[in-house]
């Protein structure tokens, strides 16, 4: 399929798709419609207040809020500028969110008032950021965003297309968070990717993902190409009962979800709610266990469960399920405008159905890492983005992931994936969550080890799954050692937080 020719500048896109769909009820929050109108009048006049104040192109401007219209309004808002978003996920402690305002140079940052102590605690003594806007009343040295909305409304700040767009820290479950450059033309081209494996006629989704996070902010490129109105159904945090209450009081079609979410759901009676409405459920961003994935199926009888695949690197776009040919257990095929391969450690491509690192050649691709040129070099070689995940390729060109090719188990010289170990181990009735991991072992060189959760009201002994792990799973491959927990950590967008299992090891 051939891209489209045409300008990429993200604010012009928004712009573009107002006049085309006009201004109608587009975004429910809180027993409220918010119509389209409003809000690009908003972020207009948002957009010419912070060149007022002195944002200017290219400009770093952290923005820490929970999901509200308001977010998707100074998005907009900062494009118009010129300037560079840089989201911070409202989670953040003080520490993390002082990283990402030094590291990116940010000169402005807009949050919430519930978070204006951890901003003033993060902020001090750094003399780049040089305003502070909140969402609140104004306070000393705090500008509100009302008084920004007083101004008029502006022209757009048109930055080149290959010019930074949004600048996404990656979450560090496994180390320091990085700075992903994400470019206007790379955010534009996976919004139009998104948009091409759409479902016709699903016009009303939920969406309850942190829009701080990079599939959030997919979502919102997505949105820009919109050839048909859409409603969309804000929460401001995921909450089930409260979702499930949602979806069937506005009947809605289509929701995405991390998978630690879809746990959460299908512990609720489903079958008291109303979700005939309801036909896709999107997955991404971590893997999905075939258990609940199966329980979904039969709980659901009449929804799909699709699951993709993309990183913070790709704009969060590289795979997905076609609308017309659904693979359960794969992540789907490659979007439109993506390459594929599969690759071994000297970057041979390996042939259908062997394991080996994933690697992409797409326009969504990343500008690079911020202040980091040699990560960059080492990341992006040859034109081909090296993921660092693990996966194989059908004879359909149908993707499945493995693992991570860091967190690979070499236990007495044999490759152990730890999605493999977790996907067994949630085979055991008692069990409902599993994190896998490897420890340095004298003798094996390294051993496995897996944290679980169990479900509700089960009950089991770590000596008994290792038992039972030993008969079911064999070999190599069963771990040695289990630790159960009350509940896995998992990150501020759901993911399962390996770096914390690993401090829990180093503790025991």
């Amino acid at each position: 399929m051939i891209l489209p020719k045409t300008d990429r500048n993200l604010a012009k896109a928004a712009e573009a798709c107002f006049e085309r769909l006009g201004d109608r009820d587009a975004v429910f929050f809180e027993g409220e419609w918010y119509r389209s109108g409003r809000q690009a009048e908003r972020a207009s006049r948002i957009g010419a207040a912070l060149v007022e104040l002195g944002v200017e192109p290219g400009d770093r401007v952290v923005v820490m809020m929970e999901n509200s219209p308001d977010v998707n309004v100074v998005y907009q808002a900062i494009w118009r500028a010129g300037a560079v978003i840089t989201p911070a996920i409202f989670l953040l402690q003080p520490k993390d969110l002082r990283r990402i305002i030094s590291d990116s140079g940010a000169s402005a940052i807009i949050c919430a008032p519930a978070f204006l102590q951890t901003v003033a605690e993060a902020s001090e003594g750094i003399d780049t950021l040089r305003l502070t806007v909140s969402t609140g009343p104004p306070l000393e040295g705090v500008l509100s965003l009302d008084e920004l909305l007083a101004h008029e409304p502006g022209e757009i700040v048109v930055r080149p297309n290959d010019e930074l767009a949004v600048l996404l820290y990656t979450g560090g479950t496994t180390g320091a968070s990085k700075g992903v450059m994400l470019t206007h033309s790379n955010l534009w081209q996976a919004g139009w990717a998104s948009r091409q494996m759409r479902q016709p006629g699903i016009d009303r989704f939920i969406s309850c993902l942190p829009l701080s996070h990079s599939f959030g902010v997919l979502g919102l490129a997505s949105g820009l190409h919109a050839d048909e109105p859409t409603q969309s159904i804000l929460m401001k945090w995921f909450e089930p009962v409260q979702w499930l209450e949602l979806a069937q009081e506005h009947k809605v079609q289509a929701g995405a979800f991390v998978p630690a979410m879809l746990y959460a759901l299908l512990r609720q009676p489903l079958e008291d709610y109303d979700l005939s409405s309801l036909r896709i459920i999107g997955s991404g961003a971590a893997p999905l266990a075939m258990e609940t994935r199966d329980e979904l199926a039969r709980r659901l009888p009449n929804l799909q469960v699709r699951e993709g695949y993309g990183l913070t690197e790709s704009a969060a776009s590289l795979c997905a399920m076609r609308p017309d040919k659904i693979k359960p257990g794969t992540v789907g095929v490659p979007v439109p405008g993506a390459e594929l391969r599969i690759v071994d450690a000297d970057d041979n491509e390996l042939p259908v159905g062997e394991v080996g690192e994933i690697v992409a050649r797409s326009g969504t691709v990343m500008k690079g890492y911020w202040n980091a040129p040699e990560l960059t070099e080492e990341t992006i070689r040859d034109g081909w983005l090296h993921t660092g995940d693990l996966g194989r390729v059908d004879d359909e060109g149908f993707v499945t992931i493995v693992g991570r090719k860091k967190e690979i188990i070499i236990r007495g010289g044999f490759n152990v994936y730890p999605r493999d170990v977790a996907e067994a181990l949630l085979e055991h009735p008692a069990i409902s969550t599993v994190g896998v991991i490897g420890r340095p072992d004298p003798r094996h060189g390294e051993e496995i080890v897996a944290f679980v959760q169990l479900a509700p009201g089960a009950e089991a002994r770590p000596e008994e799954i290792v038992a039972w792990a030993k008969e079911t799973i064999g070999g190599y491959k069963y771990p040695r050692e289990v630790h159960i927990l009350d509940e896995l950590p998992l990150t501020p967008v759901g993911k399962l937080d390996k770096k914390a299992l690993q401090q829990m090891l180093v503790a025991v």
